[in-house]
């Protein structure tokens, strides 16, 4: 077997040719070598090799407080159906969902390799010169397309992300791009709450909780800063629009290196978001040299009524299409 942190191991003869054993192993039993890769609050995302495939994968665990736990149950096999259903370029295949004898839940998925594009912006952010020359402005906008790819396949099959960031836009090292992170999608036919079983899912934040910019290291509570005002109000029906606000928000903080609607707190945030418009990008970064025709598509995907936004993932698409292909003609 490769080495087991190598995220893109080689195929060898000796994973590909042995034949199956007498007796299979089923669920866990298939599953060794586990290497962490990551862990939160709730779940643990580890690395591990598939006996029986030959292959790495990524396995998310529920951790053991949270086992029991009906809502983070709930939201942890979502995410991992809606995710497995999901089949497309820009989506994470799922393989297998299954629980560990103390009752933990864990699904298994594909291995991939790279960094979040909020890594990438932090860099770009500090002036690193290496980052700028691999993501230029254009190079951006691709990534921001094709989520947006991933969203509008969502989005007609009858899901709403809900929570698109830069945390949750995956770019891997050979250009792919994945969106993560459908724990709190809302799916048509389902009550639109979120996990806590909460019509508003602003009402259990913390408010007055102090928010961490862009540019200082440590993890920031990324959701506040990207809810769309009708998120932000808890209201009951949402729609795709509500993405294309989230997504709005992603490319104005990819071209700017700021969240046009922080505040200090969690609060006055939420306060920016209902009722103040956000600076005009060219004024927050000038020297980004950003184009008018994409400041205003910005500008229009974070409209504060949803019947002023692109009405569809699809415009949004096709507008950054364009824009896109204005900046590669210039450059």
């Amino acid at each position: 077997m490769s080495d087991a942190s190598d995220p893109y191991p080689r195929i060898v003869l000796a994973s590909t040719d042995p034949d199956l054993p007498e007796t299979l192993p089923v669920g866990l039993e298939k599953y060794r070598d586990f290497q962490p890769m990551a862990r939160g609050a709730k779940a643990e995302l580890r690395s591990c090799w598939d006996a029986i495939m030959g292959r790495k994968v990524a396995m998310k665990t529920l951790l053991p407080d949270w086992a029991t736990d009906v809502e983070e149950r709930r939201r942890f096999l979502r995410e991992a159906r809606v995710t497995a259903q999901l089949q497309h370029p820009n989506t994470v295949p799922v393989y297998e969902i299954g629980r560990y004898e103390d009752g933990r839940l864990y699904f298994t998925m594909k291995c991939i390799a790279g960094e979040d594009l909020f890594k990438i912006l932090q860099r770009l952010s500090w002036n690193d010169r290496l980052t700028a020359r691999d993501y230029p402005p254009q190079r951006l906008i691709d990534i921001v397309i094709q989520a947006c790819q991933a969203s509008a396949y969502a989005h007609a099959h009858g899901v709403i992300h809900r929570d698109l960031k830069p945390e949750n836009i995956w770019v891997g090292e050979f250009g792919e791009v994945i969106v993560l992170d459908w724990g709190v999608s809302k799916v048509w036919g389902v009550a639109d709450l979120d996990v806590t079983g909460v019509e508003n899912p602003a009402v259990d934040a913390d408010l007055d909780q102090e928010l961490t910019p862009l540019t200082r290291v440590g993890q920031r509570p990324g959701t506040p800063l990207y809810m769309s005002p009708e998120q932000v109000l808890g209201k009951q029906h949402l729609d795709e629009r509500s993405d294309i606000f989230n997504i709005g928000v992603v490319l104005y903080e990819a071209l700017t290196f700021r969240e046009p609607f922080r505040g200090r707190t969690v609060r006055q945030t939420f306060d920016k978001i209902l009722h103040n418009e956000p600076e005009p990008l060219r004024q927050v970064a000038p020297g980004r040299e950003i184009p008018e025709a994409l400041e205003l598509l910005v500008l229009r995907a974070v409209a504060k009524h949803p019947g002023d936004r692109f009405q569809s993932m699809v415009d949004l698409i096709d507008a950054l299409t364009e824009v896109r292909r204005d900046l590669l003609a210039v450059h």
